[in-house]
């Protein structure tokens, strides 16, 4: 079951020949889930043919791993006085520290 995006994905693919960038917002959906062997995402835009879009990406755990691990040094790039990403990180992080946890 997907759920609404609460805030914003920008993705840009490029390739030697090519350039995609696709925006999702508030009205996309997402679904996120751990699978045996790493993390599946998906954001789609619902919508007619010429706006309706998907991406589906696939994180191996130890991608991830190192993906979670640069997030923490580079959390700096928040701005001290902006409690309220912050503190959706910091509970959001809170609640994988738990799951992780938990046997």
């Amino acid at each position: 079951m997907s759920k609404p995006i609460p805030d914003k994905a920008e993705i840009a693919l490029e390739y030697p020949d090519k350039f995609y960038v696709g925006t999702f917002e508030r009205s996309s959906r997402f679904e996120v889930h751990l699978e045996p062997s790493g993390l599946a995402l998906t954001l789609e835009r619902p919508g007619a043919e010429d706006v309706r879009k998907s991406i589906h990406m696939h994180l191996n755990y130890g991608l991830l791993a190192a993906i979670l691990t640069e997030l923490a040094a580079s959390v700096g790039a928040i701005p001290a006085d902006d409690d309220f990403h912050r503190s959706q990180l910091r509970d959001a992080a809170a609640a994988l520290h738990e799951a992780l946890k938990a046997r």
